[in-house]
């Protein structure tokens, strides 16, 4: 084989491992879900998280600002333009396209398979998010700012829904806060998969 065929075998196998390890970070992601977000700000900073951990976020409108707004892309910075992004018309059509992604495809058609699980983070749940275990692929939802998840959702999903522990006088967290406590600890449990877990000092060494 020639030095040129050579070459281009190489490349050829290194974009064949590379586009695999793609499609297996694009199979295996966590997915954050905000239910008629208010503050522009917020989303920003989630979309930001979201990019830094490979995870998709879901919008469910109603929002409470244009999502082109000036103050998402500031929070997300230069990271927004990389975000894998979906948004729904309401939290019907988000659960209609859970039962599509469920589907599984054999020989005759589709038939039902397991439809992903979702989270319900919330003041009002009865456990802590650290009392269940996550699995990749799973959905955590969390509400608008003023007024959180529906009632009427939350009590159809009493056994999904997960808080945060904080003093009883406390009304809430920042919802960017909340996104990133209750998400890195689902990543945690999976052993951060294709997250980096070591960093290096930028002008100096690290002391053996």
């Amino acid at each position: 084989m020639q030095n040129g065929e050579k070459r281009r075998a190489k490349i050829s196998s290194l974009l064949g491992k590379a586009f695999t390890l793609l499609m297996n970070r694009l199979d295996k992601e966590m997915n954050i879900v905000l239910h008629e977000p208010e503050i522009p700000f917020n989303t920003g900073a989630i979309g930001r998280t979201c990019v830094a951990t490979n995870t998709r976020l879901h919008l469910i409108k109603p929002y409470g600002f244009i999502l082109n707004s000036k103050n998402i892309k500031k929070a997300g910075m230069d990271y927004w333009e990389h975000l894998r992004l979906k948004e729904y018309l309401s939290y019907e059509d988000f659960l209609n396209s859970l039962e599509d992604k469920g589907k599984i495809e054999t020989v005759s058609g589709e038939v039902p398979g397991a439809r992903p699980k979702i989270w319900y983070a919330t003041t009002k749940a009865k456990r802590t998010y650290t009392e269940v275990s996550f699995s990749e692929n799973d959905y955590i939802m969390f509400g608008k700012e003023s007024a959180g998840i529906p009632e009427e959702i939350l009590v159809d999903n009493e056994e999904q829904c997960i808080r945060i522990p904080m003093l009883e006088e406390a009304r809430s967290l920042n919802l960017s806060n909340s996104v990133a406590i209750i998400l890195y600890e689902a990543l945690r449990q999976q052993d951060f998969p294709f997250l980096s877990k070591e960093g290096a000092l930028h002008h100096l060494q690290w002391k053996e």
